[in-house]
């Protein structure tokens, strides 16, 4: 499996609007925009700081995953996602080596990424996300 780097940062929250403040009028980073990602049960907005993103996280839709962890932990670190060059084979690959996902197979997230979740229990306590961008046709 190559990682190709980390892709972005996710932060769940109870409230986007106040919280976007931060990231983009006190940080002053590059808005992308939000996006609503229905399968997932998140929105989501969007910050590019050119060397990896942040993303922050609210609930959407009565069964959203983002509404348990903030029941559960509050606002804060949700996961750290880190881009791959091929989807499947590490999926393959982790599975391999016993490693417990979510998911074992990629659904699409965010801007049109692949992604697959890897269980907290099988990366210290840590929720990692792995991406790979679609590939576009020419």
């Amino acid at each position: 499996m190559k990682i190709l780097g980390i892709e972005h940062i996710a932060i769940a929250t109870k409230d986007l609007e106040q919280d976007s403040s931060f990231w983009s009028d006190i940080l002053g980073i590059n808005y992308l925009g939000k996006e609503i990602v229905e399968n997932e049960g998140v929105v989501t907005d969007i910050y590019n700081t050119d060397q990896g993103k942040v993303e922050l996280l609210a609930e959407y839709g009565e069964e959203s995953p983002i509404t348990k962890f903030l029941e559960k932990r509050g606002s804060g670190l949700h996961h750290v996602c880190l881009e791959v060059e091929d989807i499947h084979k590490a999926v393959k690959e982790l599975k391999s080596k016993g490693i417990q996902l979510i998911s074992d197979k990629p659904t699409i997230g965010a801007e049109g990424y692949q992604i697959v979740f890897i269980h907290p229990k099988s990366a210290g306590g840590v929720l990692v996300e792995l991406c790979q961008k679609q590939k576009q046709n020419k």
